[in-house]
């Protein structure tokens, strides 16, 4: 074990009495509300998984105490303790691990995921070095709002071998965003030993690589904890940027409390450290202030009687309801603000449209911002964000570093917190590095909080084949998002969608994934009005009308189905073709009535065919529409290959023109 350092007390006056006291009776409702849930949970009461922080109360109520009300809190799957400290409600607390409606997150999120966003508690997390990106985004959207809160991230020591944990001080020390990291050196995972995950003891000392200030504190003195993060917090909250507190302590219990599974700790450092628990110690130092017995025997009944009262009132409140679960996974959109207006004769580019969507609501809204990878000076790799940097400045169009967990995730943060992030993504192949927070975070977090938030995030950014980007730049993903509940997916297919589309993407308050299909970027200019307008998520267009047969086309594939629905024309075939736009929530009735119409069906995309959304589509037409049909769905995609670099090669390999053509005369 290395030493801790001596601890500097944070004033030459001695503190008072009863805040030492508010001290030891917060921590003790902790270690009480911890016992009481590992009582139920070995009833049976408590199911699932719950983790305790017996041991380890010290930080959080030594962090807490220095914190202000509108503070942000971002915490770890070990939690319980880091809501009660920030003022969390006993009832609330125990509800949720009951599964109760009256939970939390109304029993929909568990012992790992709860969060009170009264008290800016963004929500504890499942997911091993995950929050603290999104702490991060709490704190840019401090910082960019201006105001003076800041947001502590507590995580484990296990945590900070995740690349996540290394992303987020990166990007905490480049924008000096007023966040605190806490790590909770508990010396243990699961199971193994510090030394089975790392090569040193000390984690801290990591944050000197990213030029931020750090501490190594006793986790079992509150006091020390209090005194560390008194400083940290202050200089964060100067804007002095992020501070790092390693607080070594040790974990009592198993890493939850199903226990199934063997003790493999060294049970002579187990008795160093039971000797070492916090409240006694604590105990102690209220002895010398002439506090002991009685009156802590008194604290001691008023907090079993908290507990218990607010285990037999959750228990006496209703479950879960389904009607609460259904609820909580999106944010209902709201109608657009007017009706959609004609085209026009002004003509955008299908980028040029992209970027005029951004600079009006960049302009509309100051809680709108940017940011991405060359988002900046330079405007994006296809120039989406030209002169937007110049027009609003770093603080709300920033470049990022590489580094896609982090800025996603700190987009996710932001939102919570009261901006509406665009996050760019250069190529949407990216996503694959960050997709965690995309489908574990952004999608999950309005859900797993009882449909409290709303996440205004739009992730965009370049999508498909089509410029000869090779297998890593060119694929289309659109079916992994939709797939995920939770997130919204756009794909425009042509500048006037691009524009109205964006538009309405921003001004919701779910969680957008916004494809922008590469082959649309070189198709020439069309109308678009030069006024803002939205385009209602969820609804599809019918870009050609027809009667004969009805040809469902997919992003770069509507140019596609155009040009060989004017092929089929001149030999008397009249095609319907249809463009979802989005692709979830989708416009099944449009479809449908579509082929109701035409009584045939052809289904386009530039993703391969297996899984792809053209299968989701076809089955949803055999099942709602089975009895129109004269003749099987026909679906056209990619070929079951990465993309090819060779120009020929990847042309060979998604549909083209003559291959809708030939699709629509098989169903003659």
């Amino acid at each position: 074990m290395s030493a801790l350092p001596d601890r500097q007390p944070a004033s030459s006056e001695p503190p008072a009495v009863e805040s030492l006291v508010d001290l030891y009776r917060e921590m003790l409702r902790i270690r009480r509300f911890e016992e009481r849930a590992f009582d139920l949970f070995q009833q049976g009461a408590i199911l699932g998984t719950a983790h305790s922080c017996v041991g380890q109360e010290a930080i959080a109520v030594g962090v807490a105490s220095v914190l202000q009300r509108h503070d942000y809190v971002v915490g770890h799957h070990r939690s319980h303790g880091h809501v009660i400290a920030k003022g969390g409600n006993l009832h609330s607390m125990m509800a949720e691990l009951l599964g109760r409606r009256t939970g939390y997150c109304r029993g929909l999120g568990g012992s790992m995921h709860i969060a009170d966003l009264e008290l800016n508690i963004l929500g504890c997390n499942g997911i091993v070095g995950a929050p603290m990106p999104i702490g991060c985004g709490a704190a840019l959207a401090s910082q960019v709002l201006g105001t003076d809160r800041v947001a502590v991230v507590f995580f484990g020591d296990g945590a900070a071998n995740q690349g996540a944990s290394h992303e987020a001080m990166n990007l905490a020390a480049t924008w000096q965003l007023p966040v605190v990291f806490v790590c909770e050196n508990n010396q243990f995972a699961l199971s193994a030993h510090w030394r089975a995950g790392r090569a040193v003891e000390d984690i801290a000392p990591r944050a000197t690589g990213y030029g931020i200030p750090w501490e190594i504190v006793d986790g079992n003195d509150v006091l020390a904890v209090a005194e560390a993060a008194g400083r940290f917090v202050e200089a964060a909250r100067r804007g002095e940027g992020p501070g790092f507190i390693e607080a070594k302590t040790y974990r009592r219990a198993f890493h939850s409390m199903r226990a199934n599974l063997p003790d493999t700790r060294d049970q002579e450092l187990v008795r160093h450290w039971e000797a070492r628990d916090p409240i006694p110690l604590f105990e102690k130092t209220l002895n010398e202030h002439g506090v002991g017995g009685e009156a802590l025997d008194e604290v001691s009944a008023e907090v079993d009687a908290e507990v218990e009262t607010a285990t037999k009132q959750a228990f006496a409140d209703e479950p879960a309801l389904e009607a609460d679960m259904l609820a909580a996974v999106y944010v209902p959109h709201r109608p657009p603000a007017g009706p959609e207006p004609e085209p026009g004769t002004r003509e955008l580019s299908f980028m040029q449209a992209i970027n005029e969507a951004l600079h009006q609501e960049l302009a509309r809204d100051d809680t709108v911002i940017m940011m991405g990878e060359d988002v900046g000076a330079v405007g994006g790799l296809f120039r989406a964000s030209e002169g937007l940097y110049e027009a609003f400045g770093p603080s709300r169009v920033r470049d990022t570093p590489i580094s896609e967990t982090g800025f996603i995730g700190a987009g996710i943060g932001a939102a919570l917190a009261g901006l509406r992030p665009v996050v760019e993504l250069q190529f949407f192949d990216f996503c694959a590095v960050a997709m965690d927070q995309i489908a574990n975070q952004a999608a999950k977090l309005r859900f797993m909080m009882g449909g409290t938030p709303r996440i205004p995030l739009v992730i965009r950014g370049a999508s498909g084949p089509g410029i000869r980007l090779g297998a890593q730049h060119s694929q289309s993903l659109e079916a992994w998002f939709c797939h995920t509940p939770g997130l919204v997916v756009v794909m425009p297919t042509s500048p006037y969608d691009a524009k109205g589309l964006l538009t309405a993407a921003i001004r919701d308050d779910n969680p957008v994934i916004f494809l922008e299909p590469k082959t649309l970027f070189y198709t020439g200019d069309a109308p678009v009005p030069e006024e803002p307008y939205e385009i209602p998520l969820g609804k599809a267009r019918i870009v050609r009308e027809g009667s004969d047969v009805t040809v469902v086309a997919i992003g770069g594939a509507v140019p596609l189905a155009v040009r060989a629905a004017g092929q089929l024309e001149r030999e008397g075939v009249s095609v319907e073709v249809v463009d979802p736009r989005t692709l979830f929530p989708l416009d099944l009735e449009t479809i449908i009535a579509s082929v109701a119409k035409t009584n045939r069906l052809v289904v386009v995309h530039e993703a391969t065919r297996f899984c792809g959304i053209g299968a989701e589509i076809a089955s949803s037409i055999g099942e709602a529409a089975f009895w129109e049909l004269d003749r099987p769905i026909a679906r056209i995609a990619a070929r079951h290959t990465p993309i090819p670099f060779q120009k020929e090669l990847e042309a060979g390999v998604v549909p083209d023109a003559d291959d809708i053509v030939a699709a629509i005369r098989s169903l003659a």
